[in-house]
């Protein structure tokens, strides 16, 4: 498979990482505004800097085209490749609202393309065996289903790109642009949401638009309660992993990272002990939460192996752009309620 880059800078170079390491797929190309920044990265990388986006897309035989820019500068470079023919995968999130990714799915729809969403935080093992506890019904009656992400960004992280930070371009703060992974897997795992409450700040960053810190109330379509918390205004020494926690009548699960701190069931099989030796909390940093940088590229590797797969297979790919919409839903939700003044939204 060949591949094309569209943007530069740490995300970008995460999925060069990841397309390198796949047997039978070369990068063939990048694009970025910034034609210094591209020749930089095509040096890296080993490829070609095109100057315009129509040059990249003009590549014989390209197959799959990755989408690394500003979350809020997704749409027009993922509509240019569609019409071009080419299947997308675009970083999370698809596009910061859900009319923007209406117009996508629509799009790649018609043109008989493959969109996809970049949500590789699915792609941990850890995580597949979470899911098949709750599709087994494992937990009994799901009662709470809760995310936690305390993460840190110090001030140079916002000043480092006039983007970041903007309602424009990022499309929120601590939720859209760091928490949306960990959403994507709370609905992944625990269901649709029916109604939340939510209340946000900008409480340590200067000079930004967006929230540092939310904590949102939530009723599941289930019954379940849960919270979501997330922030970039909190600060440790090696970073606090992001935490999904799922109980019911029948068991408990917490997952931290790529690791369970919890994995308990009132019926225990033989397979558990296995899991909790394999998976269990494990010493070390959190992975991206003080750094960006410090986030590993084998889970987009596997992201994008999904995605190769599906594209051969002629299916949609796991996560679907449709499945993907629904965390961009869920956190429009959430900024609707925080400008009504944590008024109650209903989602279903």
């Amino acid at each position: 498979m060949k591949f094309g880059i569209i943007g530069t800078g740490t995300i970008a170079d995460i999925h060069a990482h990841a397309i390198k390491a796949i047997a039978g797929c070369e990068i063939v190309g990048v694009f970025s505004r910034s034609k210094e920044k591209a020749n930089t990265f095509a040096e890296e990388h080993g490829t070609v800097a095109y100057d315009s986006l129509n040059e990249l897309l003009g590549i014989d035989n390209l197959d799959i085209v990755t989408v690394a820019t500003p979350s809020g500068a997704h749409l027009d470079p993922t509509l240019a490749a569609i019409e071009a023919g080419k299947h997308v995968l675009v970083e999370k999130p698809l596009e910061i609202t859900t009319e923007r990714i209406d117009q996508m799915i629509v799009a790649a729809k018609e043109k008989g393309v493959l969109l996809a969403a970049i949500l590789n935080r699915r792609f941990h093992p850890a995580m597949a065996h979470f899911k098949e506890a709750t599709n087994a019904g494992r937990f009994g009656k799901l009662t709470s289903a809760s995310m936690y992400m305390k993460w840190y960004r110090d001030q140079n992280y916002y000043d480092s790109g006039a983007w970041r930070g903007t309602w424009k371009l990022d499309g929120g703060g601590a939720i859209m642009n760091q928490g949306i992974h960990s959403i994507d897997a709370l609905l992944h795992l625990a269901g649709p949401v029916k109604s939340l409450q939510a209340n946000t700040a900008c409480l340590a960053h200067d000079g930004i638009e967006v929230e540092d810190i939310a904590v949102i109330i939530l009723e599941f379509v289930s019954g379940a309660r849960g919270v979501i918390e997330a922030s970039t205004c909190t600060w440790s020494k090696d970073g606090h992993p992001a935490r999904i926690q799922l109980s019911g009548t029948d068991g408990s699960a917490f997952l931290a990272d790529e690791s369970f701190e919890v994995w308990e069931f009132a019926n225990e099989t033989s397979k558990d002990g296995e899991i909790r030796e394999q998976y269990g909390k494990k010493n070390g940093k959190a992975l991206g939460a003080n750094d960006p940088k410090a986030i590993n590229f084998s889970q987009h590797q596997r992201n994008f192996e999904e995605a190769i797969a599906a594209i051969k297979e002629k299916r949609e790919p796991n996560p679907s752009a449709t499945e993907a919409r629904r965390s961009v839903e869920l956190i429009q939700a959430i900024y609707k309620s925080t400008s009504n003044d944590g008024a109650k939204i209903f989602l279903t």
